[in-house]
């Protein structure tokens, strides 16, 4: 149970990311879609919920890094810069009337504190970035980075949780 009251099971989704689509938000929205889909199918009678979320800094979309110096770098691009965090959200399920689909998308923007190397080399060998989109988790370690959240902190996190509750409710 999390900390709506709500009671969930996490069923991780192994899609293929590649997409030929350059507009952050539609890029999070169809990987959310992926994933919550390809759920469904082993899961037909339940409610399924895919996200997904990317980093944006100067036009550029930045997932999870594939090693330790990638990690490094987009944590030095970011530093001491606003960028955009954005989440794809996609509600599925089937019943009598057929399939249904929700899907939207939040963002926020995140300003760094102009880290010092020293802390970002810190930063990189707690091995927390590795599974982050932007190579920082603000829930975790990485809040000593983070100057300012314009928006919604848990869309940073990955899952806006309040809209999500909302839509839910109009199901």
């Amino acid at each position: 149970m999390d900390r709506t009251g709500t009671e969930y099971t996490v069923v991780p989704a192994e899609v293929d990311e590649t997409v030929d689509l350059f507009d952050p938000a539609e890029v999070v929205m169809e990987l959310s879609e992926r994933k919550a889909v390809t759920v469904l199918i082993d899961h037909p009678d339940s409610v399924v919920i895919g996200a997904d979320t990317v980093v944006a800094i100067d036009g550029r979309m930045l997932g999870k890094p594939k090693d330790r110096e990638e990690a490094f770098e987009m944590l030095r691009e970011l530093s001491g810069r606003v960028h955009q965090v954005y989440t794809g959200v996609s509600v599925v399920f089937n019943d009598e009337t057929g399939a249904h689909r929700e899907r939207f998308y939040e963002m926020t923007e995140v300003e760094m504190y102009d880290n010092p190397e020293e802390l970002l080399e810190w930063y990189v060998d707690t091995g927390e970035p590795m599974d982050k989109a932007g190579a920082y988790g603000i829930q975790g370690k990485g809040t000593l980075l983070v100057r300012a959240v314009r928006g919604n902190y848990d869309n940073v996190v990955g899952l806006p949780v309040a809209e999500l509750m909302r839509r839910l409710s109009s199901l």
